[in-house]
């Protein structure tokens, strides 16, 4: 469940016409501090739905 969760959470959150989107208001430096961040937090949330629901 946590894989799924993460995978559709990914898919809006890291896609690349938000980052053509954001590309125009942010510096590359935020931009990928942004995208990382993000994509960490995902992983996360992936993981941490996949412990919780294991037990």
């Amino acid at each position: 469940m946590g894989t799924l969760l993460a995978f559709s959470m990914n898919v809006t959150a890291l896609s690349f016409p938000e980052a053509l989107l954001l590309r125009k208001v942010m510096k590359p430096k935020l931009l990928a501090a942004y995208f990382g961040i993000v994509a960490l937090g995902i992983i996360g949330i992936g993981i941490l739905f996949n412990v919780l629901l294991r037990n």
